[in-house]
């Protein structure tokens, strides 16, 4: 079983992907849905078929402060049409405060193109949204 690592944004969604051990997670893709959910929510169930997902992890948009941000609601509305869609696969949120600054700093440090970074910052950040939650998994199981 795989988990899968969801950025979701108002016009795009990255997604990660950790290997079948769980050991890493891995940037799968950027899904461009522009507010159509149901595309999302298509491309989501052919990885699910495709690589036996057991759990969603979603990354809440928190504020610096620790208080909602006005994306909170529109990510637990997609995170509804995720449980109804799935209903035997777990969904989990995840903070994802500074995972995009961090994926930016990421590919600076990589020198990669700013024409590329609009296309791959979202998987990049789901990335860290997976790693986050893989890296609370192994606390839980160690204390």
């Amino acid at each position: 079983m795989r988990k899968l690592g969801i950025d979701y944004g108002d016009s795009r969604v990255g997604l990660a992907l950790t290997d079948e051990l769980q050991i890493t997670a891995q940037g799968l893709e950027t899904v461009n849905h522009n507010g159509n959910d149901k595309l999302v929510l298509k491309r989501l169930e052919e990885i699910t078929n495709q690589y036996n997902i057991d759990v969603f992890v979603i990354g809440m948009p928190i504020n610096m402060n620790g208080t909602k941000t006005d994306r909170v609601e529109v990510t637990q509305k997609f995170i509804h049409k995720l449980r109804c869609k799935f209903p035997k696969i777990k969904v989990e949120t995840i903070d994802e405060r500074l995972t995009t600054v961090a994926a930016h700093k990421t590919m600076n440090y990589l020198n990669i193109d700013k024409n590329k970074k609009k296309q791959i910052v979202d998987t990049i950040s789901a990335v860290y949204i997976l790693e986050t939650y893989m890296n609370k998994q192994k606390n839980k199981i160690e204390d």
